[in-house]
């Protein structure tokens, strides 16, 4: 008894000193935020919360408490360095800074990943197919990351695998059509059967639910299909909706791929994307899944999942053709194609045909619509974007634009 009580007694206290060294660090970080924002109102500046949080982070993994004022100085610099001017054409700059990368973008599809048998369109195509905010992308694809024994077993691995591939009959069977009896008869095939872990009972199963038809088990293990009304018409309909007839799996996933990742353990690489049903799956982790469905993951995780589904995949698109494009100005695009919590495209459907000053409007796509549109209604151009005054031919209010120097002439003759 005495054994059980000092073990015990020993996991107490180290449950105590674990809590207080959590607490100590807790108060260390809250008495540092606040020593940080005692500099920034001495100065009268301010800074982030995630910039902040990253200077107490150094400060205690370095031991730099005694520096902080300096830290804190060369953040705020550096901070300000980084912030855009006052009055700058960031839509421009943004747009031009994508734009012009993407005219060297290749038009082509590539092995994605190493792998070779998965398609996907890169380059010029995806960038296309990111900002109109396609319903579905060209070729779909997921990157499905397993947890706990998942990731590690292979056997484990290819159960996930196999509940998540789409299996049709024509993919686990043989089937053969008797003209004169007008019967269809399905071979299963045991190998693939016992792979994917499916029972000849579960086949009969399906077909029963099709319309029209009988199947029956036969004693040497395949399945004798027989129509409610027969006739060679009815008997190629019903050997067609038996070919493409689902077993398992999930819809919208054609094929999966299952690779061994360094520091990573199993991940399923998919043709063909459902996240919805996908992150059902048991076995599949649901934080670190994804998908280049945009549509799919704003439908799923909602509109800041969208957002950040586009900078990712605009930002690896650009970079997996060497384009080094700074990450603000992808972000800026996400924001304005997200600000309204739906994603809209960039084009005459979505934030450009939206705009507010007509000119601008016509300078981008059907020009006389747009401008006897706004003759009937009446609609008044305030001239402040960019492009409208080009078209009038007027300095532009921004950027240089935006100041306005006057000169007394006489003042300096006197001096």
């Amino acid at each position: 008894m005495a054994k059980r009580k000092t073990k015990k007694e020993i996991k107490k206290k180290d449950k105590e000193i674990k809590k207080k060294e959590v607490t100590q660090k807790k108060d260390k970080k809250t008495l540092l935020e606040e020593k940080i924002q005692k500099i920034l109102d001495k100065h009268k500046k301010s800074l982030p919360c995630s910039i902040i949080e990253d200077i107490v982070n150094i400060t205690i993994e370095k031991n730099l408490e005694d520096k902080l004022g300096k830290l804190v100085l060369a953040a705020i610099d550096e901070y300000e360095n980084n912030c855009i001017e006052p009055a700058e054409a960031c839509g421009i700059v943004a747009a031009q800074s994508i734009g012009e990368p993407g005219t060297q973008m290749t038009m082509r599809t590539f092995h994605y990943a190493g792998v070779a048998e998965i398609n996907v369109t890169l380059g010029l195509p995806r960038l296309i197919e990111i900002v109109d905010a396609r319903s579905t992308p060209s070729t779909p694809m997921m990157n499905i990351y397993l947890e706990g024994a998942y990731r590690v077993d292979p056997d484990l691995a290819e159960k996930v695998a196999n509940n998540i591939e789409m299996t049709k009959l024509i993919d686990i069977s043989d089937m053969e059509i008797d003209l004169t009896n007008l019967t269809i008869t399905i071979k299963p095939n045991e190998k693939i059967l016992k792979r994917k872990d499916i029972a000849v009972e579960e086949i009969l199963d399906h077909i029963k639910k099709v319309r029209r038809i009988k199947g029956e088990l036969q004693s040497d293990g395949t399945i004798k299909v027989t129509l409610d009304e027969p006739g060679y018409k009815n008997l190629l309909n019903a050997s067609e909706a038996l070919k493409n007839l689902k077993i398992k799996g999930i819809n919208g996933i054609e094929r999966v791929i299952i690779r061994k990742e360094p520091n990573e353990g199993y991940v399923i690489y998919s043709e063909g994307s459902n996240f919805e049903e996908v992150l059902k799956v048991e076995g599949v982790d649901p934080y670190r899944t994804t998908t280049n469905d945009i549509q799919s993951v704003y439908r799923t995780l909602g509109i800041e999942a969208a957002r950040n589904m586009i900078i990712t995949e605009a930002y690896n698109t650009l970079m997996e053709q060497g384009l080094n494009v700074d990450l603000r100005h992808i972000m800026l695009v996400a924001d304005i194609m997200t600000a309204d919590g739906t994603v809209r495209a960039i084009g005459r459907h979505g934030v450009s045909g939206e705009k507010s000053s007509v000119l601008s409007r016509a300078a981008f796509e059907i020009t006389v619509n747009h401008l006897l549109r706004a003759g009937v209604r009446g609609e008044v151009d305030t001239l402040k974007g960019v492009a409208e005054n080009i078209i009038v031919g007027q300095p532009v209010n921004l950027g240089t634009g935006s100041v306005k120097l006057v000169m007394r002439i006489p003042n300096l003759k006197k001096k």
